[in-house]
C-alpha cells in the first residue's frame, strides 16, 4: 500500500507540475499577438546577443519604463538573457535628449556608435513617448531577423493622430464587433484589468496614439461623472504608452445630462455647457485627446435639428475644447436627408463649408462615399477641402467582408485610397497627401484572440503601420506581421503573405465584382441579397445600388444619372464617366450598361462577371491547399483555427456565388458561360436564408454561422 500510495503521489505531483507548465497551446492561443517575442534561431542569438547587453535609460518616467520593460521582456523571450542596466560594451541607450527638430515628438533615431570606448546602440527621440517607439522599432527588427550591428534608423509618423475608434457599448455590446463583448468592463471600471496594458502595449507597438472609447452612436451617460471616473482609469493605463483617451460624444448631451432645453451650438448656454463639460473632464484627464461626433446620420442629433450647419455643431465643441489642446473629430458620415444619390449626399453637405471649421477640428471622411465596401472608389471630398483638416476613417471590422469567416487582409483597401490621384490641387496629389489623420473602428473584443479570428490581428496591425507611414506596402507590412505572428521560416513567410495579399481581391470578386456595391443582406449585412428591395429608406437596399434589371445592371452616376462622377477633380471625373477610360473594377459603381457590354478584353460583361465569381471561389480554394501545406510551420492549435475559418470561408464564398449568379440569371435570362456551373440550388431557396441571431448588430457575441432556410418541410440549416 505505501509503494501504490507513494507512486499516486508521484503521478499527481507530475500531473499538478505539467498544468502549472506553460503549454504551447496555451502559449500560441493569439492573445501574444505580434509581440509573441519567442526564441531567436542559434546564428540570430549569436549575432543580436553581443548588442543588447544592457538597458541603460535617461530616466524612470512611466513611459521610459514601459519602454525599458519591453526591451528586456523582448530580450529575453528571444535570445534568453538577463539585461543589465549599467552602462557596459553592448549596452542600449534611451536618449530622450536628441534636439532633433526631424524626429519631431513622437520620431526616433536608433544609431550604433561608441560611448566611453564601448559598443554601444542608443535610441534618440525628443520625448519619451518618442523613445518607447524607438524601442518597439528595435525590437520588430529583431523580430524579423534583420541585422542590428550597425544601425542608423530614422523614423517619424508622417500622421500626428493614428485613432482607434471603438463602437463599444456601455453594456458591452459592439455595434459590427465579431470578437465577443467589448474589451472594457464598465462594471468593473475603474479597476484595471491586465488586459488593458496588453492592449496598450500592442497599440502603442504600431503607433496607435488615440483611442475612442465607446461608440459612435454615443449613451450620452458617458459624460456623467461616474462613467468619468471609469474612464479616467484607463487614461491612467495607456498614458504611459503615449495614447490619449477619446469620447463619443452625443451632440444633444446638454439636453439629456446637461438639463437644457437646447443644444442649439449657436445658444450661449449650450456654448457655455460644453465649456465647463470640458472643464470638467480635463480636471480628471489632462491629456485628454477630444471628441468624437456623429450628427444627422442614422437618426442621430444634430445641428441640423435647429437649422444650423455642420460647422457650427463642430464648433461649439471645437471652442470648448481648444484652451486644452483638445480635438473634435466630426465624422461626414451623412445620408437620408435627401432624395439625392447616396454617395453624393457626404460632398454635398460638406464642401460648401471648406474653410469654416476651426483648426481643432478633423472632419472624419470615409475611405469612399458609401460605407467601408470591399470595394468603392476613393471618397471625393479628399483633396478638395484643402483649408479644413480632413481626416481618413477605414473600418477594421469586417462588417461588410465576411465579418469573422477567412483570411481577409484590409490593407490593400487602404492603399488603394491613400494612393489614388485625387488630381487635387493638381495630378500627382495622392489622398495621403490630403489627409492629417487616420481613424480605424476596432476589431478587438473580449475574445482571447482579441479578434473574431488570428488572421484579423493583421488588419489591427496595418492600421496601425500605415496611420504611421501611409506610403507602406501592404507586402510590407504582411511580411513583417507574418514573421512575428507566425514563423520566420522563408517558405512558410511567402505561403502566407501570398494568401494575404490576394485575400482581398478574393472576396470582391464573389461578393461585389466589377464595381457592385452593398449587396449585403439587410441590417446586419452577412451575406448576399442582391434582389433585397423592401426597406422604406431606398439607400438601404441592395436593388438601389445595383440597379440591376433585364436590360442591364449598375448604377449610372454619370451626366445622364445622378452626376456623382462630377464631385471629383476634373481630370478624374472626365475618366470615371468616361466607358473608354474607367478602370474595370470601377464600372458598375459609375455606369448601368447591357448585361452584353463588351469589356475591354472582349469578353461581355455577363461572361466577365460569372469570371469573377469564378475566380473569387478559386482564389479561396487555393488558400486552404496552401494552408494545409503550413502544418509544419505552424502550431496545432491556431492552425487548426485557421483552417476552420477556410472551410466556412469556402462555404460563404459559394453561396455569395451562386445567389448572385442565380439572381442575375433571373434579369438577364443569359445562359452560363460554357464551362462554368449552374448555382447548386434554385433562387428561391438563396431568397429564403435567414438568420435568427446576428453577431455584430448591436447585440452580443453568439456565433450562428447556420444558413437557415424556411421551407414547408420546417427549417433547414446549410452552412
Amino acid at each position: 500500500m505505501k509503494g501504490t500510495a507513494l507512486r499516486q503521489f508521484a503521478i499527481a505531483a507530475a500531473l499538478l507540475l505539467l498544468a502549472l507548465l506553460p503549454t504551447t497551446a496555451h502559449a500560441e492561443d493569439g492573445y501574444d499577438l505580434w509581440l509573441r517575442y519567442r526564441p531567436v534561431e542559434t546564428q540570430w542569438k549569436a549575432r543580436y546577443a553581443p548588442h543588447t547587453t544592457a538597458i541603460v535609460a535617461a530616466s524612470q518616467s512611466p513611459t521610459m519604463r514601459a519602454a525599458t520593460d519591453e526591451l528586456r521582456r523582448g530580450i529575453a523571450g528571444m535570445l534568453g538573457q538577463r539585461t543589465s542596466d549599467r552602462l557596459r560594451d553592448g549596452a542600449i541607450l534611451l536618449n530622450t535628449q536628441a534636439h532633433n527638430p526631424a524626429l519631431g515628438r513622437e520620431g526616433y533615431r536608433i544609431r550604433s556608435g561608441i560611448v566611453r570606448n564601448m559598443k554601444v546602440m542608443t535610441i534618440s527621440a525628443n520625448s519619451d513617448t518618442g523613445a518607447l517607439y524607438g524601442a518597439f522599432a528595435l525590437l520588430r527588427l529583431m523580430q524579423t531577423r534583420q541585422p542590428i550591428d550597425r544601425l542608423n534608423v530614422t523614423d517619424a509618423p508622417k500622421l500626428p493622430l493614428r485613432v482607434l475608434n471603438h463602437w463599444d457599448n456601455l453594456d458591452r455590446t459592439v455595434e459590427r464587433g465579431y470578437a465577443g463583448p467589448s474589451i472594457w468592463d464598465w462594471q468593473s471600471l475603474p479597476k484595471i484589468d491586465p488586459r488593458y496594458v496588453d492592449y496598450a502595449r500592442a497599440s502603442a507597438s504600431i503607433g496607435v496614439n488615440g483611442v475612442v472609447l465607446n461608440n459612435v452612436n454615443a449613451d450620452p451617460k458617458i459624460l456623467t461623472p461616474g462613467y468619468l471616473t471609469k474612464v479616467t482609469a484607463l487614461a491612467n493605463v495607456f498614458r504611459p504608452y503615449g495614447i490619449r483617451v477619446y469620447l463619443t460624444a452625443r451632440f444633444s448631451s446638454p439636453v439629456q445630462v446637461g438639463g437644457l432645453a437646447t443644444a442649439d451650438p449657436l445658444d450661449p448656454r449650450v456654448k457655455a455647457w460644453w465649456g465647463a463639460k470640458a472643464d470638467e473632464i480635463y480636471r480628471l484627464i489632462p491629456d485628454f485627446g477630444g471628441f468624437l461626433i456623429k450628427a444627422n446620420s442614422e437618426g442621430q442629433p444634430g445641428p441640423w435639428d435647429y437649422k444650423r450647419t455642420q460647422a457650427d455643431g463642430a464648433n461649439v465643441i471645437a471652442d470648448a475644447l481648444a484652451p486644452h489642446g483638445g480635438t473634435v473629430f466630426w465624422r461626414a458620415f451623412v445620408y437620408g436627408h435627401s432624395k439625392e444619390d447616396r454617395a453624393k449626399q457626404a460632398y454635398d453637405e460638406f464642401r460648401p463649408l471648406e474653410g469654416k471649421f476651426r483648426s481643432n477640428v478633423i472632419v472624419q471622411v470615409k475611405n469612399g462615399p458609401i460605407d467601408f465596401q470591399p470595394r468603392e472608389p476613393f471618397h471625393p471630398l479628399f483633396g478638395q477641402m484643402p483649408q479644413t483638416r480632413v481626416g481618413l476613417e477605414v473600418q477594421l471590422t469586417r462588417e461588410y467582408l465576411g465579418q469573422s469567416d477567412g483570411v481577409v487582409f484590409l490593407a490593400p483597401i487602404w492603399t488603394e485610397v491613400l494612393d489614388s490621384d485625387t488630381c487635387s490641387p493638381g495630378c500627382g496629389t495622392p489622398a495621403k497627401a490630403t489627409i492629417a489623420a487616420m481613424a480605424g473602428v476596432s476589431n478587438v473584443g473580449s475574445n482571447r484572440q482579441w479578434t473574431a479570428t488570428n488572421f484579423d490581428q493583421a488588419n489591427w496591425y496595418a492600421f496601425g503601420r500605415l496611420a504611421w507611414n501611409p506610403s507602406l506596402s501592404p507586402k510590407q507590412i504582411a511580411d513583417e506581421w507574418t514573421r512575428m505572428t507566425w514563423s520566420n521560416d522563408a517558405r512558410g513567410v511567402q505561403a502566407i503573405v501570398a494568401m494575404m495579399l490576394g485575400s482581398r481581391e478574393a472576396v470582391v470578386d464573389y461578393m461585389t465584382p466589377l464595381g457592385l456595391a452593398h449587396q449585403f443582406q439587410n441590417g446586419h449585412h452577412y451575406g448576399p441579397a442582391p434582389w433585397s428591395c423592401d426597406l422604406k429608406e431606398p439607400s438601404w437596399n441592395p436593388c438601389y445600388y445595383n440597379a440591376a434589371d433585364a436590360r442591364g445592371i449598375g448604377f449610372d452616376r454619370t451626366s445622364t444619372g445622378s452626376n456623382a462622377a462630377a464631385q471629383y477633380a476634373p481630370p478624374v471625373a472626365r475618366c470615371l464617366a468616361d466607358l473608354r477610360c474607367i478602370a474595370d473594377k470601377d464600372l458598375l459603381f459609375f455606369h448601368h450598361v447591357p448585361w452584353t457590354y463588351r469589356m475591354r478584353n472582349g469578353s461581355t460583361l455577363w461572361a466577365s462577371l460569372i469570371d469573377h465569381y469564378d475566380r473569387g471561389i478559386a482564389r479561396i480554394e487555393a488558400n486552404k491547399r496552401q494552408w494545409a501545406k503550413l502544418r509544419s510551420y505552424v502550431d496545432p492549435q491556431r492552425f487548426a483555427a485557421v483552417s476552420t475559418d477556410l472551410d466556412r470561408q469556402m462555404r460563404e464564398a459559394w453561396w455569395w456565388r451562386d445567389a448572385s449568379i442565380a439572381y442575375w440569371q433571373s434579369l438577364s435570362k443569359l445562359p452560363l458561360p460554357t464551362g462554368h456551373s449552374p448555382p447548386a440550388h434554385p433562387l428561391p431557396w438563396y431568397q429564403a436564408v435567414h438568420f435568427d441571431t446576428v453577431p455584430g448588430f448591436l447585440s452580443p457575441r453568439i456565433d450562428p454561422r447556420t444558413l437557415c432556410v424556411a421551407g414547408r418541410g420546417g427549417t433547414s440549416c446549410a452552412l
